[in-house]
């Protein structure tokens, strides 16, 4: 794994986090220049029915372009993955700034042991438990989806 420099990291815990809202803040982040590291991203959490959520993410992971399957969008199974990809789906990806923003972004699962130590950035949420409507966490997400190792 590639040394990393704790100091030039903006630490943000996903975990109890609402996804949507979460992504929001870093993609912010990132485009202001900031490198940004996201630690415990299996525990965020996208608000609704779970079945629904399915549902719509097994729709994507389905798409195929019928002329050639390779050039279809790609959606990762894996929790820190799929989080990286609706971070990214918040960059204006195809030009410039969006990539060298992107190229900012590290995603991890738990909390590695580099990061250990570092304060990670305070951000408002409300909490999971109190929402009017069910939740799924990624992880569970991703295990639905089809991935198969423990997160």
């Amino acid at each position: 794994m590639v040394d990393i420099n704790v100091k030039e990291y903006e630490v943000f815990d996903a975990e109890n986090k609402i996804l949507g809202r979460f992504s929001s803040v870093v993609a912010k982040r990132l485009l202001s220049g900031s490198n940004v590291a996201v630690i415990n991203a299996e525990k965020a959490v996208i608000s609704g029915n779970k079945k629904f959520i399915l549902a719509k993410y097994k729709t994507r992971l389905n798409l195929m372009e019928k002329e050639n399957p390779e050039h279809s969008p790609y959606w990762p199974r894996r929790s820190d993955m799929l989080v990286k990809r609706v971070i990214r789906g918040m960059l204006p990806y195809s030009r410039p700034r969006g990539k060298t923003a992107y190229r900012k972004l590290r995603v991890f699962l738990g909390v590695p042991p580099a990061f250990k130590d570092a304060k990670s950035v305070r951000m408002d949420s409300k909490d999971p438990n109190k929402l009017y409507v069910n939740y799924v966490t990624i992880a569970e997400l991703s295990r639905l989806l089809g991935y198969g190792h423990k997160v």
